[in-house]
């Protein structure tokens, strides 16, 4: 699809992963909806970003958990942008065990309803408000943005970064991905990029990366085939090539983990055998 010109709703671009998205996206000449909800310094630098009297890309607050915000949200695109074509559904909130701790902590008595409603429910809101949008054009795309939680869940050396409730909240990411590819046929595409661990997301620059002893680092590291974590940039042209140029791909998960998934187990040599 070429996206020159063409509106996408990306979602999460007040920081790290989705702030790269939108960069990329802009950079192919598209007009951007980029909604955010809180964390004020980065709304601030993406104002400052993607904000201009020109009106080329809109900037709202909205809180994608509440049904009419989303309504307001879509209603603004058409006003302003005249359509859509794209949307990137990068919104989650998951806790992380090395930080909040159990979810029975006073601290964390509403932990396992915002990782679901944001992670799932959000979701679920933007595809169902967005979908008469992206079904009145030729063509469109979507990409869910995942993460491997949903593979691992609460074990091996991933276990101090995925809660309980985020893992089941990507899992069930999957079964929306296929069902909205079937929904979306044959002129929307829909396909999902599951991530491991990537910079400012399960990875460097996050507070529970931080609070990892470097034991526990070195252990996702050697976990890792590619023996790195990832990075927003990585994961932005992951996300151009789905929108781009998979244009025979829906209902497909990418996974884009550096080999996360694999790597408990590592490859040996071929033995020499018995038989004469």
């Amino acid at each position: 699809m070429n996206l020159k010109d063409k509106r996408a709703l990306v979602l999460g671009a007040a920081r790290g992963i989705g702030r790269a998205i939108a960069r990329l996206l802009a950079d192919q000449g598209m007009r951007l909806a980029l909604p955010w909800y809180d964390w004020p310094e980065s709304v601030a630098s993406l104002q400052e970003e993607f904000g201009s009297p020109s009106g080329r890309h809109l900037l709202m607050q909205a809180d994608l958990r509440q049904e009419p915000d989303v309504a307001d949200l879509c209603g603004r695109i058409t006003e302003q942008l005249g359509g859509l074509e794209v949307v990137v559904n990068n919104v989650e909130r998951g806790g992380m065990p090395i930080v909040h701790g159990d979810y029975s902590r006073k601290v964390n008595e509403q932990q396992w309803q915002l990782e679901l409603e944001s992670t799932l429910k959000a979701k679920w809101l933007v595809w169902r408000h967005t979908l008469p949008l992206l079904k009145q054009g030729p063509q469109a795309a979507v990409v869910n943005v995942s993460s491997i939680a949903a593979a691992v869940g609460r074990s091996g050396p991933a276990a101090m970064l995925f809660s309980d409730g985020y893992a089941a909240a990507n899992r069930a990411v999957n079964t929306f991905t296929e069902q909205w590819a079937r929904e979306g046929a044959p002129t929307i595409r829909v396909n999902e990029l599951m991530l491991g661990l990537i910079d400012s997301r399960h990875g460097p620059g996050t507070r529970g990366w931080q609070a990892l002893s470097n034991e526990q680092q070195e252990a996702l590291r050697v976990h890792t085939l590619l023996e790195r974590t990832g990075n927003p940039d990585e994961v932005a042209r992951a996300v151009l090539f789905l929108l781009r140029d998979a244009d025979y791909c829906t209902g497909a998960i990418l996974r884009m983990d550096g080999g996360y998934l694999l790597g408990g187990d590592k490859g040996v040599e071929m033995p020499p055998g018995v038989l004469e």
